[in-house]
């Protein structure tokens, strides 16, 4: 939308570019980003990774006052030196303590107090047209923002291949301008609440110029505590491929949900194998609790489960069956 007119252009016989209305809106918008600018600026910090055979850099985002930092796996993957750079431009060493590329978070710290931690939010809470900000460090233009709104949720986004494949659910989509080095910086709400991580990475099957982010949430929160204390993140394993489909309409009747998972592919060896698993077999529920789609099931697959006797609800041929698997671990 274009507000008044360029300097010089007569406005004689024009319709009036703006009402009051307008104007309070423009500087509703105005305020919000300046509050989240001057809220959310000192707590986004750029950083600069070597590798043995490449230099980059991105964003993080402080999460506490002595020094841990949140940012994009992929920006510190394969890093042999990490540094980080405050607005007052000192670069302090930084060391990576964990990363997790199926979420594709991952956290840093380095000796540094007195930090300005950034709030976490809840992208659970995010609609659609809502008003965002992304901050961050594109290409090396730290302490940079960008607005926009939330273009789409509920988006996937692919992390690894073969077997070890996952998906990072709930992506937000937003019209925000991002660039490589807003990577590990923060997308926030007009509170100044970080509900997103920022990634450049453009996954396939997914169009360029697309503005995507990691969501802050439940799932995600847990990831960033393990990843703080232990350096790393379990997950159980079942070793199947598949997409959410819909039920026919009488079973979907019998049991109270639309869709399951298509299983498309089995992993040789895997727990689902040695269970009988087969491809075409549909996956309605987990422990009795429903999955209709591998989001729901990936969100299953949490470290108590490891090693643990489950029991999958599944369609077969017409026919409800009840199989037990004993879940692995899954490893990189």
């Amino acid at each position: 939308m274009t507000v008044g007119t360029r300097l010089g252009e007569s406005t004689a016989g024009a319709e009036p570019s703006g009402t009051d209305d307008d104007g309070q809106v423009l500087d509703a918008y105005s305020a919000a980003v300046i509050r989240v600018a001057e809220r959310l600026l000192p707590s986004v910090v750029s950083i600069q990774v070597e590798t043995d055979d490449r230099g980059g850099g991105g964003s993080a985002i402080v999460l506490t006052p002595d020094g841990f930092l949140l940012t994009s796996a992929h920006v510190v993957r394969d890093a042999r030196h990490v540094a980080v750079e405050f607005a007052t431009g000192e670069d302090i060493p930084a060391d990576v303590v964990g990363a997790d590329r199926h979420s594709d978070l991952a956290v840093v710290r380095c000796d540094a107090s007195a930090l300005r931690p950034a709030s976490l939010g809840d992208a659970a809470l995010l609609r659609v047209g809502q008003l965002v900000v992304a901050v961050g460090s594109p290409l090396g233009y730290s302490g940079s923002l960008s607005a926009g709104v939330i273009s789409g949720l509920g988006r996937s986004l692919p992390t690894g291949r073969g077997s070890g494949a996952r998906m990072i659910d709930n992506v937000i989509q937003t019209d925000a301008a991002l660039h490589p080095g807003n990577s590990g910086g923060a997308l926030a709400n007009t509170s100044a609440e970080v509900v997103g991580v920022n990634t450049a990475v453009v996954g396939p099957g997914i169009g360029q110029g697309l503005g995507l982010a990691v969501p802050i949430n439940a799932v995600t929160r847990q990831i960033i505590g393990s990843l703080m204390s232990t350096g790393r993140v379990r997950r159980a394993y079942l070793g199947i491929g598949g997409q959410s489909r819909p039920l026919p309409v009488s079973t979907a009747h019998e049991l109270g949900q639309s869709r399951a998972i298509a299983v498309a592919s089995v992993a040789s060896g895997s727990p689902a194998g040695l269970a009988g698993l087969l491809p075409g077999d549909r996956i309605v529920a987990l422990d009795g609790i429903r999955t209709v789609d591998l989001a729901a099931l990936q969100g299953l697959m949490v470290e108590s489960r490891i090693r643990q006797i489950v029991t999958l609800d599944v369609l077969r041929d017409g026919r409800q069956l009840v199989v037990e698997v004993v879940l692995g671990e899954l490893v990189d």
